[in-house]
């Protein structure tokens, strides 16, 4: 664990073509049964299938506006079978991390504290830092409920963290937002680590010259897609106003959504 964590994030200078949106790594994490592939497949396609295969890794693309910027949203969907182990694959990929549990499975909750301490203790330090959001899902399971938002909101704020309650079988508006979300904090701790850049002074330097020093470039990250995950791009037509209805293709080879 000491190897994995001691390891310092890869960051390349990319240049970005002005006609390519900017591009946002969502790494989903919980335990087995939470609904992190529902959510991501909500987010995807408004659509909600229960059914998963839980061994299964993927990563999709889709593109989104989001506060009038449009961002390419890319979401890993994890199938981490004994909790945060083997995870370098997706703490050096990520941009954020939403790590979900389930408010009927009190166990769930338990394993997304040591994801949260995992990705705490790896991101600390980092700047960029990736942001966290909690996610407690399956509100629509309220009569079975194990765990209290009170729990959930505690939680969240011993890890400095964002908390948001869905339903991935009822509410796409709110899974949207939880996504939207996580661009917006990107965007924003981006902002802050161009704000508390260093400053280097040259000795043979006047520190008169200061304002006419050039300005830093910033600093995005360019890794390779993990191995375990495939790509499939879905287009929405949240970012195609030009057509009136979503093109959706086919996500993986266990379901079709038309």
């Amino acid at each position: 664990m000491s190897l994995m964590f001691g390891k310092a994030r890869t960051c390349n200078i990319v240049t970005v073509p002005e006609h390519e949106p900017a591009e946002c790594n969502v790494v989903v994490l919980g335990a087995m049964g939470s609904g992190k592939s529902a959510l991501t497949v909500k987010f995807l396609t408004k659509r909600f299938i229960s059914e998963y295969d839980p061994n299964l890794e993927d990563t999709y693309s889709s593109e989104e506006i989001v506060d009038q910027q449009p961002v390419q949203v890319k979401v890993m969907d994890t199938a981490d079978q004994d909790g945060p182990v083997n995870c370098e694959r997706y703490l050096t990929w990520a941009s954020a991390f939403i790590v979900v549990y389930s408010i009927d499975n009190r166990c769930s909750f338990e394993i997304c504290q040591q994801y949260l301490e995992t990705v705490t203790l790896y991101t600390k330090g980092l700047q960029p830092e990736a942001p966290i959001i909690l996610l407690g899902n399956k509100v629509d399971m309220q009569r079975y409920r194990q765990v209290s938002q009170t729990e959930g909101e505690s939680l969240a704020l011993r890890f400095g963290c964002a908390f948001f309650e869905v339903s991935a079988c009822l509410d796409f508006p709110s899974v949207q937002h939880v996504f939207h979300e996580a661009v917006r904090e990107v965007r924003r701790e981006a902002e802050r680590s161009l704000a508390v850049r260093p400053l280097y002074i040259s000795e043979d330097k006047s520190l008169g010259n200061l304002s006419s020093a050039p300005a830093l470039m910033p600093c995005y990250k360019e890794l390779p897609t993990p191995a375990t995950a495939k790509l499939v791009t879905v287009k929405s037509s949240r970012a195609q106003s030009k057509r009136r209805a979503p093109t959706l293709t086919l996500l993986k080879d266990r379901f079709k959504i038309f």
